[in-house]
């Protein structure tokens, strides 16, 4: 059974924390779209993110430390040159990247990916390099760690990672809380379970909610978050959307603010996995509810805004990928609230972890596997 989608709508405003909550409805079915699925590439291990190159070939990110070129034809480049050390393993290793807007003239990208610290300890990082393409792939050179979260620990899960351009040109980075210092999503003075809002070279924005602050890493823009792995910036309003992982249920849509807390470990709309309560409930006052939220969980991987006319009907639609459902979920917005739901390639069971919108208007997915595939989806004429 496809797990079931929950949206939430604020139709009571009660004076106190206690009594506060919000009314759960089924988002109802959208009409089913019908569409062709083709496979771009296969042989990929494990890929992670994708960019578009301009020139009709992709670059791909492969978990366990790879970067490649994919051409026009589906051919999978050498890997790409000069990359750092990874960790690997369970959710470490390379993971997002992303082209500077200057791309085409600068050769600028930034990935993130495990960083090894020393001690058995690893951390989230975001490097800034040049990447120089050739007719066999390429080479990445002066590269420069420009954020790096802390503290850093021992473990292989909850690195988060997704990276997004805001529209005045600062970088927002999503990270997770490393599972096992969940309750740190609530400290200001790490940077887990955050999301992280940092200027093109590293340096922090004058306008970050708690700069000025001994006690807070200036680098945050929100917190109270769990593991982050889906985000784009509305290219009209400017705002984030991230979806982050729950427990058992409670994956969650959400629109980050600066400044405020969206309350993990505290309030949650999952259960742990013995199946025993996380937290003090699902409403706290001080702490934000999702605009949307997930019970069972689908495993929410990438995340995309549907702008194209190839999709008719289709425009400001968000896209959300499900790594355990193995879906990409079309989620209908009126409002600013989810109205229906449609599942996609939910027959193939392909583990979705990225999901993007391409130049053509067609969206390409990556799944997640060994022998991981890019694949593009447009409407059957």
């Amino acid at each position: 059974m496809r797990p079931q989608s929950i949206f939430l709508a604020t139709a009571l405003t009660v004076a106190t924390a206690s009594s506060a909550f919000a009314v759960q409805t089924a988002a109802p079915a959208a009409p089913k779209t019908d569409i062709v699925v083709e496979e771009v590439a296969k042989g990929l291990k494990n890929p992670w993110g994708m960019q578009f190159l301009g020139d009709g070939r992709f670059l791909v990110t492969e978990r366990g430390g790879t970067m490649r070129v994919v051409g026009k034809d589906g051919t999978l480049s050498e890997p790409v040159g000069g990359l750092p050390h990874v960790v690997q393993g369970g959710q470490a290793g390379l993971l997002d990247v992303l082209l500077a807007s200057d791309f085409a003239t600068s050769g600028l990208i930034y990935f993130s990916y495990s960083e090894p610290r020393g001690g058995f300890r690893n951390g989230t990082s975001v490097v800034r390099a040049k990447l120089t393409l050739t007719d066999t792939g390429g080479a990445i050179s002066d590269g420069t760690v420009i954020f790096r979260q802390e503290p850093a620990f021992s473990g292989r899960h909850h690195f988060g990672s997704r990276l997004a351009w805001a529209k005045d040109g600062t970088l927002f980075i999503t990270t997770g809380e490393r599972s096992s210092e969940r309750d740190s999503a609530q400290d200001l003075g790490t940077h887990l379970g955050k999301v992280i809002r940092i200027n093109a070279d590293g340096t922090v924005p004058k306008d970050n909610p708690f700069v000025g602050r001994d006690d807070v890493r200036p680098e945050i823009w929100s917190y109270g978050h769990r593991n982050m792995q889906g985000a784009f910036v509305h290219p009209e309003t400017g705002q984030l959307w991230t979806t982050e992982h729950g427990a058992q249920g409670g994956d969650e849509l959400n629109t980050p603010m600066a400044g405020k807390n969206y309350g993990w470990p505290v309030i949650t709309w999952g259960v742990d996995y013995d199946d025993s309560p996380i937290g003090e409930g699902t409403s706290k006052e001080g702490m934000e509810q999702p605009v949307y939220y997930w019970k069972p969980s689908i495993a929410t991987s990438g995340l995309a805004l549907y702008t194209g006319d190839l999709f008719k009907g289709w425009k400001g639609n968000i896209l959300a990928g499900g790594l355990a459902a193995g879906v990409v979920e079309r989620l209908v917005l009126e409002n600013g609230q989810v109205t229906a739901a449609e599942p996609l390639l939910a027959d193939r069971g392909d583990r979705v972890r990225d999901v993007r919108q391409g130049p053509d208007g067609a969206i390409y997915v990556l799944t997640d596997e060994s022998n991981g595939k890019l694949l593009r989806l447009s409407p059957k004429p």
